[in-house]
């Protein structure tokens, strides 16, 4: 562990590889588990704005569990999250074919929207536990991820250059440009 500014950071975002690889995981991060994504107070908001945008792209299942638990929820935690479908499904997902996608990124993607979808999801295999002084950025390693880990080794791309553009979105480019000097420093020794 190192630290960088008001975050506490895993040595793993940096020695890790990883690359997600759809094509064999078919998005399970957006299908299994058991919670939504997790959201920001200023991201249910967000949510609540753009929903109109994007319930087009939606499944009648994800419109459904939406307009039956709204745009977030408050999970069993205490925590923001998406709503689910049946417990399992993030409401938000999509299919094409059998691949799971994000119904926000679709619209994003097409200029209906210019917010990408919940930087949680963005930033993952990182995920970042906010504190009262700091927060903690870890490597969430998850066994449906395997695919991704191997195509990274297989590439050779470290996690933080992998969800670069989400750290940038999250911590701002100063932080990032700070993070790869770090990196560069431990290539050397």
């Amino acid at each position: 562990m190192f630290q960088l500014g008001k975050t506490i950071i895993s040595e793993d975002i940096l020695e890790k590889e990883f690359v997600c690889n759809l094509s064999a995981c078919k998005g399970a991060c957006c299908v299994d588990g058991d919670a939504g994504a997790p959201l920001n107070e200023a991201e249910t908001k967000i949510l609540e704005e753009i929903y109109p945008k994007v319930k087009p792209f939606l499944r009648k299942e994800g419109i459904a569990a939406i307009e039956a638990q709204g745009t977030w929820v408050k999970g069993t935690d205490g925590d923001l999250e998406t709503p689910l479908i049946d417990e399992k499904d993030c409401a938000y997902v999509i299919f094409d074919g059998k691949t799971a996608l994000c119904g926000i990124e679709q619209a994003y993607n097409q200029g209906i929207i210019d917010w990408k979808k919940p930087v949680s999801c963005h930033l993952y295999p990182i995920r970042v536990k906010d504190f009262t002084e700091f927060a903690a950025v870890n490597y969430d390693k998850w066994d449906i991820c395997d695919d991704a880990c191997s195509l990274g080794k297989e590439l050779e791309v470290p996690v933080y250059k992998f969800v670069k553009e989400a750290l940038i979105r999250r911590f701002g480019r100063d932080w990032y440009l700070e993070l790869e000097k770090v990196a560069e420093e431990l290539k050397k020794s």
